[in-house]
């Protein structure tokens, strides 16, 4: 659970960092801060959601 909310923290300020660069007009640094958005974002939802389910199923 610790190793999701770090992502989604990384996730949080890749998404920051995205509108910066959106606004600074920096193609190159916005195509990496939204990638780094996505796989981030990605693995973070995916991690909370295995350790709810694996919560989940195991109380059962």
């Amino acid at each position: 659970m610790v190793l999701g909310i770090i992502l989604l923290f990384v996730a949080i300020l890749s998404f920051i960092a995205v509108f910066r660069e959106f606004k600074n007009r920096n193609v190159l640094a916005l195509l990496f801060a939204g990638a780094s958005a996505l796989v981030f974002g990605w693995f973070s939802v995916m991690t909370i959601y295995s350790e709810i389910l694996n919560l989940v199923t195991n109380n059962s």
